[in-house]
């Protein structure tokens, strides 16, 4: 870019800075808003363009955006801008240029429609004056772009360049007529908690057990999900702690809280490895009234587990009279006894006074507090437990009570006749026939090979029971509600089903929260149960 080039868009995006940032602007009079209107001048490939500036909010380079599914195909995604979602459309795609890749020229100019909203442009020019005189209607306009998202032309006095006024508010209400009535509702989305329950029968709850399964050293073990809090990634720095058991690997601090790490592989006396990437930190909860937690380090976690009681066997009294594997409360046979899982006991496993001296410790070495009772209690009840899941490279995340089990994707589905064409077929889940659709699919996004990562996610939609493909399943956390919230209404099936939005600005992470009840509609799970019934 050149220096003088440089410095003049230097100078213009100075003008359009953060709020914080810059100064008041000074007062401008009546008359002078009734001689002269300012503009802000852009560039889309060899046309020129203007928006109000008193319509823009500021100018900035390019973010990085979250994709969502189901939404106009010009909008580039969603953006976090300084806890704000923003989203971003591509003004080309509206005004049917064809598309460019981004280069350092490339910005967002970021309007004030009531809530922010950036647009995309190829490079910026200046900011002008202009008086009343060469400002001529839209309908005096000839040329490519829709005279209904202009609102006029600025005349050159000298008779050179074109520039055409663009109706904002117009061009959104066309591309998103549904921003509009959010707008204007001061409810928002009606009924829009972002919780579903799902109806489990009776017999389904006295006979079922569910488990988060887990492998260490080749060998698979299980929690109850009731104790399993989240799951996490093991960070790269771990706070070690002096004179504390050989198994207790230190402390890491977790939403603003110290959390004592233990390798199972130590307690088990199982060989030592490196970490990876690849290692997960299970949360669990020791129980009581303290609420008193301990993470767990995993080789991987594998998947949740419903599994008949019939298939759980309670330790056997040869192995665990003497107290040495009091830890393993059962053992889970599956796959004809193929398959053996070790369920284990988070309340018999730890000494908590150990784990409590830990924590104690971590706090005096980095000068940090928990915090009294009464801010741990609070902070619990304003948070909501996810399990996120991965399709593409974004991040979905579903309540956790929503979701009845996680499987592997088998080798083969079975296709089944008349059935809808969204199924992708059906499997054989413990002698019930499950419906499988791709969720890729019915985001109408790019379809992928089969992989080991992937997993069927499976919920309970109006009745029936539905599994649902996905990329994989990366985690479950805990989300404060206090980065929650509504997701920008970009169109009618978006609005239904991705009601809101975490935005995670410390981990530059935005994860899209489903309503799961809005994945099939009336008509589909009818569909869906007259086939697999």
């Amino acid at each position: 870019m050149a220096p003088a080039v440089a410095q003049a868009l230097e100078t213009l995006e100075a003008k359009f800075a953060p709020p914080a940032a810059r100064a008041a602007p000074p007062p401008v009079s009546d008359a002078a808003l009734t001689e002269a209107r300012q503009f802000v001048i852009f560039h889309i490939e060899t046309e020129m363009f203007a928006v109000s500036l008193s319509d823009v909010q500021e100018i900035i380079r390019v973010p990085t955006v979250v994709r969502v599914p189901l939404s106009p195909g010009s909008l580039l995604g969603l953006a976090n801008l300084r806890g704000t979602v923003l989203p971003v459309l591509n003004l080309r795609d509206v005004l049917n240029f064809p598309p460019v890749l981004h280069d350092d020229a490339t910005r967002v100019v970021v309007l004030d429609q009531g809530s922010p909203i950036g647009f995309v442009v190829d490079r910026m020019a200046n900011v002008v004056t202009v008086d009343a005189e060469r400002i001529e209607p839209a309908s005096s306009l000839r040329g490519t772009v829709d005279t209904e998202l202009l609102t006029g032309m600025i005349k050159d006095a000298k008779g050179g360049s074109m520039v055409m006024i663009l109706d904002s508010v117009q061009l959104v209400q066309r591309e998103f007529s549904s921003i509009a009535a959010q707008r204007s509702s001061a409810g928002g989305l009606i009924g829009s908690d972002g919780t579903a329950s799902v109806s489990i029968s009776v017999d389904a709850v006295v006979d079922e057990d569910q488990l988060v399964s887990f492998e260490v050293a080749g060998q698979e073990y299980a929690f109850p999900i009731e104790q399993v809090q989240e799951i996490v990634q093991l960070p790269e720095h771990v706070t070690q702690i002096p004179n504390t058991p050989g198994h207790v690997l230190g402390v890491i601090t977790l939403r603003n809280r110290l959390l004592p790490l233990v390798s199972l592989r130590e307690m088990f006396g199982l060989p030592a490895k490196a970490f990876s990437g690849t290692d997960k930190v299970v949360v669990v909860s020791l129980g009581g009234e303290s609420g008193f937690s301990v993470g767990v380090v995993m080789d991987s976690v594998k998947e949740v587990l419903r599994v008949n009681r019939n298939l759980v066997e309670a330790m056997p009294t040869l192995l665990s009279h003497d107290g040495t594997m009091d830890e393993i409360q059962a053992i889970c046979r599956l796959q004809g006894g193929k398959r053996l899982v070790s369920v284990l006991s988070a309340g018999r496993m730890f000494d908590t006074a150990d784990l409590r001296l830990a924590v104690k410790a971590g706090e005096t070495m980095m000068g940090t507090s928990t915090g009294s009772e009464r801010e741990t209690v609070q902070d619990s009840l304003d948070e909501e437990q996810f399990v996120v899941f991965r399709l593409m490279d974004e991040e979905y995340g579903v309540p956790i009570e929503a979701v009845q089990e996680i499987v592997r994707v088998p080798d083969e589905l079975t296709r089944i006749p008349r059935a809808p064409a969204f199924v992708e077929g059906v499997i054989n889940l413990r002698g019930v026939v499950l419906p499988v659709i791709d969720q890729r699919r019915r985001f109408n996004l790019a379809q992928a090979d089969r992989s080991d990562r992937q997993r069927i996610m499976v919920f309970t939609i109006r009745d029936v029971r539905t599994g649902f493909i996905v990329d994989s399943v990366s985690e479950v956390m805990r989300i404060s509600g206090k980065v929650i919230g509504d997701a920008p209404h970009l169109s009618d099936a978006q609005k239904r089903l991705i009601r809101r939005v975490a935005n995670l600005e410390d981990q530059k992470r935005m994860i899209l929260l489903l309503d799961i009840l809005q994945l099939l509609d009336t008509d589909e799970a009818a569909s869906i149960g007259q086939v697999t019934h």
